[in-house]
């Protein structure tokens, strides 16, 4: 499991610092803001609320090494937030996802897309049976962007979320939630 958290932190590192592009026009890179919020419904059920900071990256850029479609891109997050279990808790995450824009669906200003990835996540309390506060964040998610005549954008969408040790301690209850997301690219 060290060689699945190494790979995650190299991953991370690249993204952070992609790689010069080879191709003559790449795809730039765009940073945003969001909010999250919505409702753990497995084990128990508690609220959340999420403040992201995010860029979107060309994927081809960072992961040089292989093709990709226009439509990928790369989004590297950061979540910090409040969930409302015995009071307000602290929660935090660091994410990478594939996300990819579906143009062919799309129309004249919009276009939805598609994203889904793992991080790590920290809670400052545990759900009975979860034997840790560090834990792994896979989540999947869609959702709708609209261009701005100004050149920026504004996203929503809906996330899946899971958080769980993937088996580091033998207490491995997950949470699940689902969340609603609504950001401001630039």
């Amino acid at each position: 499991m060290r060689t699945a958290v190494a790979l995650l932190l190299l991953a991370c590192a690249a993204a952070l610092f992609p790689a010069p592009a080879a191709a003559a026009d790449p795809v730039p890179t765009r940073y945003g803001l969001a909010v999250l919020g919505g409702m753990a419904y497995d084990p128990h059920r508690f609220g959340l609320a999420l403040v992201q900071g995010y860029a979107l990256l060309d994927y081809e850029r960072v992961c040089f090494w292989q093709e990709a479609p226009e439509e990928l891109r790369l989004r590297v997050e950061a979540n910090l937030g409040l969930a409302d279990r015995e009071g307000e808790r602290a929660v935090a995450s660091l994410n990478l996802l594939a996300f990819r824009y579906l143009d062919r669906f799309g129309a004249a200003g919009w276009r939805p897309y598609l994203e889904a990835g793992i991080g790590v996540g920290y809670t400052d309390f545990k759900a009975d049976g979860q034997g840790l506060r560090l834990n792994f964040n896979p989540q999947a998610g869609a959702g709708i962007e609209w261009d701005r005549p100004d050149g920026r954008a504004v996203q929503a969408g809906l996330r899946l979320h899971h958080l769980s040790n993937a088996g580091l301690d033998d207490d491995n209850r997950g949470i699940n939630a689902l969340l609603f997301t609504i950001g401001w690219l630039y």
